[in-house]
């Protein structure tokens, strides 16, 4: 399962997605966050799928890729969806002493299962279309305005990039662990959820004393280079504006608007499941 978490990996490609401008793809993400929580119906749902489908498409990312890196959020998508099925008072459709199954809770969960999926789905696209170093200068360039008030920018930038690049790092050594204690006779395949969930505690240890390590060389690599935080700091590449970009930020407002205005019933569509 360990193999499969594709979270935190850049897919190369050359699409058109991949060489927008990443303060464009970081800035669509967030607002593709918060029109997500605007949505009220499905009929919303199904225009952010629509809109999610025509990216994906554009990225020319595998649908298989991305499926396989959901696969180890299974248990969480399961777990939230026989949760929310037992909170939400409605017409009893099935009850049990205290266990009680209504209209009103299937259609939360299914809501907010479905709700999960498009936000894991969507947010996967920015680390899987964005280069790390690029995705740290477009979110020091969105936070740039805040250094008049004292925000380290360029740390929080940095922090939040090395944080995304240690992901594949870890999975990969706990990968190596996992192996190694494989060859020495230790079973992480059989027995029950709550077996394989403790015969995954002596991964610990290795894994804590392997991300110190890793940490520790970073460290040392950066100071090596000398390196000071972001004052007087020059590029390589610097970021420009292109069309692309600005068409990307008219569909961007297109989309937010729709939703907006889908959500708040204004616009003639009708309300599936709707309360």
């Amino acid at each position: 399962m360990i193999r499969d978490i594709t979270l935190g990996q850049y897919y190369t490609g050359k699409s058109v997605v991949h060489r927008l401008d990443p303060r464009l793809k970081i800035i669509g993400t967030f607002v593709y966050l918060i029109m997500l929580f605007f949505i009220k119906d499905f009929i919303g749902y199904a225009a952010v799928a629509v809109c999610l489908a025509a990216v994906t498409a554009a990225s020319r990312v595998p649908v298989k890729f991305i499926i396989k890196g959901m696969k180890p959020i299974l248990f969480i998508l399961i777990f939230t969806f026989i949760i929310n099925i037992f909170l939400y008072d409605g017409t009893i459709l099935w009850q049990w002493k205290f266990l009680t199954i209504t209209d009103e809770g299937i259609h939360q969960a299914v809501f907010i299962a479905v709700r999960l999926i498009l936000l894991i789905f969507g947010t996967s696209l920015l680390t899987y279309t964005t280069k790390p170093m690029e995705l740290t200068d477009g979110f020091e360039a969105i936070l740039r305005p805040l250094s008049r008030f004292g925000v380290p920018s360029h740390e929080i930038a940095t922090m939040m990039s090395i944080a995304l690049r240690f992901i594949p790092t870890l999975l990969l050594e706990a990968d190596k662990i996992m192996k190694a204690q494989q060859a020495r006779g230790a079973d992480f395949e059989s027995g029950n959820l709550v077996r394989r969930a403790k015969s995954m505690i002596p991964l610990l240890v290795p894994l804590f004393i392997s991300a110190f390590r890793i940490a520790q060389d970073l460290a040392s690599a950066m100071e090596a280079r000398c390196y000071r935080g972001g004052e007087g700091r020059t590029r390589l590449h610097p970021m420009k504006y292109h069309m692309r970009d600005a068409v990307g930020y008219v569909i961007l407002t297109a989309f937010a608007v729709f939703i907006f205005v889908q959500s708040r019933g204004i616009l003639p569509i009708p309300m599936i499941w709707a309360r």
